[in-house]
């Protein structure tokens, strides 16, 4: 489900799932982590990550192992690896990136995205909250109010208002993508590396507060999370309690 390809110093690495919309999994998780420590390991000096078929990545799978914490730590730790490989990365968003998508080219350095994408963080609609570094980048990448409407409101982020915030550094296709990262890789490496570290300083990995991390896993541990579960699996609009 995950592919790799080299041309030269960039390596293509490549979501194929395509009957569940690119959805992760665990087995996704593993495989996307084993493509990005081979191309690093390979004397890749740039990387691009993009989804077969029409859409990058729905997010988790909610028919999946989404709601166990083994699976939110394993997205957590391969997130925290993109972040950290040492050469750049750009996510080519050839379509929708949904919840765990979006948290995907988050941890990206540099977005292409095609101009009928859109970015969206739905957690709401499904009675779950992520983390803390999702909601800091999120606002790092297009400001607080962009943001307050995309988890708030649900609010989805079309490709030309995603440029215009600068969460999107392009509108194109993968090709694009792939042609901007062969001119990144003739670049000076040691110097892009220490880019990479400062830009993503930008306080989204501070430690949350107790209390803040406590309301997070309540939203996890609520019956609204089931009731949310539970309505997708009955196809019905949820209700939920607060509780």
């Amino acid at each position: 489900m995950i592919h790799s390809s080299a041309t030269g110093t960039v390596v293509t690495i490549e979501l194929d799932r395509v009957d569940k919309r690119n959805a992760l999994d665990e087995q996704m998780l593993a495989g996307l982590s084993d493509a990005f420590t081979s191309a690093v390991d390979a004397g890749a000096r740039a990387i691009v990550v993009t989804g077969r078929g029409s859409v990058f990545c729905a997010g988790a799978d909610l028919s999946g192992p989404v709601y166990d914490p083994g699976f939110l730590d394993r997205l957590v730790g391969t997130l925290q690896q993109i972040e950290a490989t040492p050469i750049p990365v750009i996510a080519a968003l050839n379509g929708s990136a949904l919840g765990a998508g979006l948290q995907l080219a988050m941890a990206a350095d540099l977005r292409v995205m095609a101009p009928d994408a859109i970015a969206g963080i739905p957690a709401a609609k499904i009675g779950v909250a992520v983390d803390e570094w999702t909601i800091r980048r999120l606002v790092s990448l297009v400001g607080a109010g962009q943001a307050r409407g995309m988890l708030i409101g649900c609010d989805p982020l079309s490709a030309d208002r995603a440029h215009a915030l600068g969460f999107a550094n392009r509108i194109g296709d993968v090709t694009d993508a792939q042609h901007w990262a062969s001119m990144i890789a003739d670049l000076a490496p040691l110097t892009l590396r220490h880019y990479k570290m400062v830009l993503n300083e930008d306080g989204a990995r501070t430690e949350p507060a107790a209390d803040r991390l406590a309301a997070m896993m309540q939203a996890w541990e609520s019956d609204d999370l089931a009731e949310g579960r539970a309505a997708r699996a009955e196809k019905r609009a949820p209700k939920f309690s607060g509780r």
